[in-house]
């Protein structure tokens, strides 16, 4: 138990950091260009240290008080950057994180919305949705998005949608609005995303897809780039064929004088390069051409990896293939979680320091109170650490599953003390084996009523199965044997 409490902590990995994490940064600006990234964690502007979002909100109101140009240096963990702006930083910054230890929505405040689509989906299609989506609320500027496929027990699929600093409004916009997906060249379409336009799509073979050269050195920056094929329909090679005949070509030579853009719901997503040889060439294969970018070669070669699978997901499904239903919307506020959580933690405590009092009560020992206390405080931990290992949201349901375990383990915890409390007729290493197998035989009913609730309510109860299910197997092979040593010690 000991050892597992050890790695635990080090898996919550208590941090006393100062200053502000950046949660996200815009593409294609100067602060992405000179290598600014999401997770980064920014000290000081310009020399003045920031503890804080104040301290940020602060320096930066101040910097850009006055219109024009302004040099700022901005210090992070990752180095110094120097950046030339005529307006307030693009990103995004919040307090950093005190540990490893992730909250859901319920805690971070925002928006979760159950969505059921309007056909029976398999779970490619779904995982194919969930990527569109996924796309299509970045291209909408929303960060701090997470979409998961769920289910409930009549094998029925659903989206589960939850957008930290989002109204029910924005979630209903967006979730409404089936979308669309164009490419155009000269303003004109050349093909929409799905099936109708689109027969396929090459991804993960070398041959026809992948990371073709790159340039660039660790000092100044890399770029790389990629390329795929993407197989049409007659009809849109036709349509291609027709829009680019009359086009001329760029500076190079390779390329044609007009990109291909991406749209999704008339919004321009990316712009790709078409290759010279495509001008007014009726083909139903055609490459599709990117790039990606970094400080040094191995960021580019990411950024181009991440672009390309982007760009190939919407061109195989467009933007929301399927109509959309919200079955279920809530809105969370975060300082309502925040006072939860202190609520919780603060009864938690206070029931087993109650606990222990009883204990101490009906079987007059000061030792097993504290040994009960000890691990009951040591599940807890456990819990949160491997919460932190596998990076589970810890939401509302999963606290309620922590309170679940701390209850199944002060049950365990006293029929291990009325067995050894028992009269002498058998030694007490069989009264307490015959409590262990007594806790092990009640763990086995509990996970199997467990292991159905992980899919009931289309998962929204999934956080509380799984703290539940960590904390009652820990307790019951590793904690609950520790407790029912330090008692038969205390009785000897």
């Amino acid at each position: 138990m000991i050892i597992l409490l050890v790695i635990s902590l080090i898996a919550i990995q208590p941090s006393f950091r100062q200053g502000v994490v950046i949660k996200s940064v815009e593409r294609n600006t100067t602060e992405f260009n000179e290598g600014l990234r999401a997770g980064q964690l920014i000290s000081s502007i310009n020399g003045k240290p920031i503890t804080s979002l104040g301290d940020y909100s602060g320096i930066i109101e101040e910097e850009f008080a006055e219109e024009g140009e302004k040099s700022i240096d901005i210090t992070t963990n990752a180095g110094v950057f120097g950046l030339t702006l005529k307006e307030v930083p693009k990103i995004t910054v919040d307090n950093p994180g005190k540990t490893n230890i992730r909250t859901g929505l319920d805690l971070q405040g925002g928006a979760r919305a159950l969505i059921k689509p309007n056909a029976t989906l398999s779970e490619s299609e779904m995982n194919d949705l969930i990527q569109v989506s996924n796309q299509r609320f970045n291209a909408y500027g929303l960060s701090d998005v997470q979409i998961k496929s769920v289910s409930d027990l009549e094998g029925n699929r659903f989206m589960l949608i939850e957008v930290a600093g989002a109204t029910p409004q924005d979630m209903e916009d967006l979730v409404s609005q089936q979308g669309k997906f164009e490419a155009k060249v000269s303003n004109k379409t050349v093909f929409e995303g799905g099936k109708k336009d689109i027969t396929g799509v090459c991804r993960n073979d070398a041959s026809c897809a992948g990371i073709t050269q790159c340039s660039g050195d660790n000092n100044e920056g890399a770029f790389c780039n990629f390329q795929f094929t993407v197989y049409l329909s007659e009809a849109a090679a036709k349509r291609h064929a027709n829009i680019t005949g009359n086009l001329g070509y760029d500076d190079t030579g390779n390329y044609l004088s007009e990109k291909l853009y991406l749209y999704i719901d008339g919004q321009e997503v990316d712009s790709l390069l078409i290759g010279s040889s495509l001008r007014g060439q009726e083909t139903t294969q055609i490459s599709i051409q990117g790039s990606g970018q970094g400080r040094n070669q191995d960021e580019a070669i990411k950024d181009a990896r991440a672009s390309m699978k982007k760009l190939q997901t919407i061109l195989i499904t467009g933007s929301l293939p399927y109509k959309l239903e919200i079955v279920k919307l809530d809105t969370i506020s975060p300082s309502l979680g925040e006072e939860f959580v202190s609520l919780i933690l603060l009864a938690g405590v206070s029931s087993l320091v109650l606990v222990s009092i009883i204990i101490f009560i009906r079987y007059r020992k000061i030792k097993a109170s504290i040994a009960l206390l000890i691990t009951s405080f040591s599940e807890i931990i456990i819990i949160l650490g491997v919460a932190s290992f596998i990076r589970w949201n810890l939401d509302l349901p999963s606290i309620a599953g922590i309170l679940a375990t701390i209850g199944t383990s002060v049950d365990s915890q006293i029929v291990i003390l009325d067995e050894a409390a028992r009269g002498q007729v058998i030694s007490l290493a069989e009264r307490i084996k015959r409590a262990l197998f007594i806790i092990f035989a009640a763990y086995a009913t509990a996970v199997a009523s467990l292991i159905p609730l992980y899919w009931a309510g289309a998962g929204l109860f999934q956080g509380f199965a799984i703290t539940t299910l960590i904390g009652i197997t820990a307790g019951v092979f590793v904690s609950r044997p520790a407790f029912a040593d330090m008692i038969r010690r205390v009785q000897e």
